[in-house]
C-alpha cells in the first residue's frame, strides 16, 4: 500500500511538473478569455492616463482604468499605424498576434480586442497585475527557483517559434513578463508581422542571433508544431479577418515553412525525441 502511494505521488508531481511545462495561462483563465474579450470592448471607461515617457513607449500606449458590473481591471490600448522610430508599428498586429496566440495553443498573449476610444479605433489588452518584467528580473537578480527553470526554458523556447512566425524584431526585456509562479506573459506586439524581404529568407531565433545560438527553438510541442503545419492563406484569414494584408500573410507563410524546415534539419542532426514532446 505504501509502495503504491508513493508511485501515485511522483505521478501526481511528473503530471503537475509537465503541465507546468506547457501551460502559461492556466486553465481557469483560458476558460475565462472570451469573458475578458467581452469586458475589454463593452466596460465603461473610468480613468484614462498615459504614464510612459516617449522613450520608454514610443507609440504612446494609454492605460485604462474599465468598469463593468462591479468589476475593475486595467487595460492597454494604443493605434499607432506608420513608421515611428525607424520602425513600421500597427496597433492591427497586436489582435492577430492574440488571435494565432489561441490558434497556435501558446497561450501567453493577454486578450487583446479592438475598441474605439477618443473616436479612434485601436488595440485594447488586458493589463496582467502582479507580474515583472525581464528587466526587474535582471536588475534586481531575481532568481528563477530551480525546479521552474525547466518549464521557463521550454517557454522561451516556444517564445521564438512565435516571434520567429511573426517576425518580431523587437522583443525587449520589458516584453516579457512574469507571475509569481513563474509563468511567461508576452505582451507589446505592433512592431511585427514585417514584409520586409529580410524576414521571408531568415529567422529572427537562429544560431546566427546576435545574442548566441542559446536564443534558438531547442525544442517544442509537437502540437504547436502540428498546429504550426495547418496554417494557410484561408486559415490565417478566417483567424484575423481583415488584419492582416494579402502580402503579411504570404510573408509569415514563408516564415512558417522556415520553422519547419529548420526543425526538420534539427530533427535529422538529433533525433525527434530531442526536438518534440
Amino acid at each position: 500500500m505504501k509502495k503504491r502511494f508513493i508511485t501515485l505521488f511522483f505521478a501526481i508531481i511528473v503530471l503537475g511538473f509537465l503541465f507546468q511545462s506547457l501551460a502559461q495561462f492556466t486553465p481557469e483563465e483560458l476558460a475565462e478569455r472570451e469573458k475578458w474579450e467581452e469586458f475589454l470592448i463593452t466596460a465603461k471607461i473610468i480613468k484614462q492616463e498615459q504614464p510612459f515617457e516617449k522613450r520608454e513607449a514610443v507609440t504612446e500606449p494609454w492605460v485604462l482604468t474599465l468598469e463593468k458590473d462591479g468589476i475593475t481591471n486595467r487595460a492597454l490600448w494604443k493605434n499607432p499605424a506608420g513608421r515611428m522610430s525607424g520602425y513600421v508599428e500597427n496597433w492591427k498586429w497586436e489582435i492577430v498576434a492574440y488571435r494565432l496566440d489561441k490558434y497556435l495553443g501558446l497561450n501567453m498573449v493577454p486578450a487583446t480586442v479592438e475598441r474605439r476610444f477618443q473616436e479612434n479605433r485601436g488595440s485594447c489588452q488586458f493589463w496582467m497585475d502582479d507580474c515583472i518584467t525581464l528587466r526587474d528580473k535582471v536588475e534586481k537578480k531575481i532568481k528563477t527557483p530551480s525546479y521552474k527553470i525547466f518549464p521557463l526554458n521550454r517557454a522561451y523556447y516556444l517564445q521564438r517559434a512565435f516571434d520567429n512566425l511573426i517576425a518580431n524584431q523587437d522583443r525587449h526585456q520589458n516584453q516579457f513578463l512574469f507571475t509569481k509562479d513563474w509563468r511567461m506573459i508576452l505582451i507589446d506586439h505592433s512592431r511585427t508581422f514585417s514584409s520586409s524581404s529580410k524576414y521571408k529568407k531568415k529567422l529572427v531565433y537562429d544560431e546566427k542571433y546576435k545574442e548566441g545560438p542559446t536564443f534558438i527553438m531547442k525544442e517544442l510541442p509537437r502540437a504547436f508544431v502540428e498546429k504550426l503545419k495547418s496554417l494557410n492563406a484561408e486559415v490565417i484569414k478566417e483567424i484575423t479577418e481583415d488584419y492582416l494584408t494579402d502580402d503579411e500573410i504570404k510573408f509569415m507563410l514563408l516564415r512558417r515553412d522556415l520553422i519547419i524546415k529548420w526543425l526538420d534539419k534539427r530533427i535529422k542532426k538529433i533525433g525527434e525525441d530531442k526536438v518534440l514532446y
